[in-house]
């Protein structure tokens, strides 16, 4: 018996090395991608889910529609497990810093095994034109982007191709399906509002009248009239933790506590947050502080910051929502939140930018005349939720479009988190568009 376990152990000591020599043998997408014109650069990164992992950087134009302003280069992170496998593109809103990280592994590349092209959006971490000119900053130049990678790396993976995004992502989602419908199979958008105004007009009455209960609307209520009739002890921490953090702003300090607060519920729902996390209010002006701070940061007033192309993009085409003051302008020193974009977050030279319709109404128009296989995750007190396609877009005719609501759920609902049987429906349909 000894014996037998000791020539196991050699031939596994000398087996195993060359296993995973297999495993590890390099395949060769690398050298194709040197052969693009297009990439600038790759760089090999780790990872802990596939068998390669590339950082690159693409030659994109800085406007498409003349081509005459030069180029940029967009960051993208390839992950890859085979040639025969799916590809997820990612649609990102914002920054893809994240996507380097070993750990990183998309919910839909993770159920159904694909490889993964993560596109950072345009003005956006190492994504910025060397002249940053916000003229070109359009929803349509970075749906160009994301046709350009698409053409790319389509003759690579010759597999079906699934677009995704969360949030600003999904939205662009929603976006690059309309605007390029064949680049797709399939598309998912998470949690993705499509707004049709600066302050689209659906979120206020969603937070005063629709979500939660009635009893918890009104302890957030309470929640904000408390911290406004503390606003004269607390605006001292206020100032201190802004000085501390650096934050700078448009408006005065005073001000920018009134956002806060008015943000408040916003943003209590957006995270799934417990409204029994509220404090007594037998709590400290310290308790109350820490909380406020923890729900309704005052980094999200600081201007120019690294999401100032987000709130240019709001302004221009995206939209956004606003805020209510009524019962609550005792203690207030502002004395309106209209056009309060403007005011806080948009740089000073972009004051003149007036919101086009055009992208939301093509927008609308393609989803409900076209039956793409296209899947909507929102979840249910997200507030973002009511300016969502679920409102409006009516699937109950189409034989492929679907909207699923997590019950309860926040900007979190994904597909992991649903509730049976709807994580099992939308598996199973996936699975189904895949084959």
């Amino acid at each position: 018996m000894k014996n037998y376990q000791k020539i196991c152990t050699i031939l596994f000591a000398i087996i195993l090395p060359v296993v995973l020599h297999a495993q590890q043998k390099p395949s060769e997408l690398i050298d194709i991608i040197d052969d693009v014109e297009e990439i600038s650069y790759v760089e090999k990164l780790e990872s802990n889910h596939f068998a390669e992992k590339y950082l690159m950087y693409v030659q994109q134009e800085v406007d498409w529609a003349s081509k005459s302003a030069g180029k940029f280069n967009e960051r993208i992170i390839v992950c890859f497990r085979g040639f025969d496998r799916p590809t997820v593109i990612v649609t990102e809103g914002y920054f893809a810093h994240y996507a380097l990280f070993p750990s990183y592994e998309d919910e839909l590349s993770r159920l159904f095994n694909t490889n993964i092209i993560v596109c950072e959006y345009r003005y956006f971490g190492e994504s910025v034109p060397k002249e940053c000119n916000w003229d070109y900053l359009t929803v349509d130049n970075s749906l160009a982007d994301i046709h350009h990678v698409r053409e790319i790396f389509g003759n690579i993976f010759p597999g079906k191709w699934i677009s995704t995004g969360i949030s600003k992502g999904g939205q662009t989602t929603m976006f690059y399906r309309a605007t390029y419908p064949d680049d797709m199979d399939i598309s998912v958008s998470y949690v993705a509002p499509l707004n049709k105004a600066v302050e689209d007009g659906r979120h206020e009455p969603f937070l005063s009248k629709q979500v939660g209960t009635k009893q918890e609307r009104e302890a957030i209520l309470n929640a904000q009239q408390e911290l406004l009739s503390r606003k004269n002890t607390l605006i001292e921490l206020f100032k201190d933790h802004t000085r501390k953090a650096r934050l700078k702003f448009q408006l005065p300090t005073e001000d920018i506590y009134d956002y806060c607060v008015f943000e408040f519920p916003f943003a209590l729902w957006q995270w799934g947050t417990s409204v029994n996390s509220i404090p007594p209010k037998s709590a400290t002006d310290r308790e109350w502080f820490d909380y406020f701070i923890k729900i309704s940061d005052p980094d999200y007033f600081s201007c120019p910051s690294e999401y100032t192309p987000f709130f240019v993009q709001a302004a221009r085409e995206l939209g956004y929502y606003g805020y209510s003051m009524k019962k609550l302008k005792k203690g207030c020193s502002v004395k309106s939140t209209k056009n309060y974009l403007k005011k806080l977050v948009l740089p000073e030279e972009l004051s003149h930018i007036k919101f086009d319709k055009k992208l939301y109404k093509r927008t609308v128009k393609y989803l409900k005349k076209n039956d793409p296989k296209h899947i909507f995750i929102y979840g249910e007190v997200d507030p973002w939720t009511s300016s969502g396609v679920a409102g409006w877009l009516d699937c109950k005719k189409k034989n492929n479009m679907k909207i699923y609501v997590q019950p309860n759920g926040s900007h979190k609902a994904r597909i992991s988190n649903m509730p049976e049987p709807m994580k099992s429906e939308i598996i199973r349909t996936l699975t189904k568009w895949l084959q």
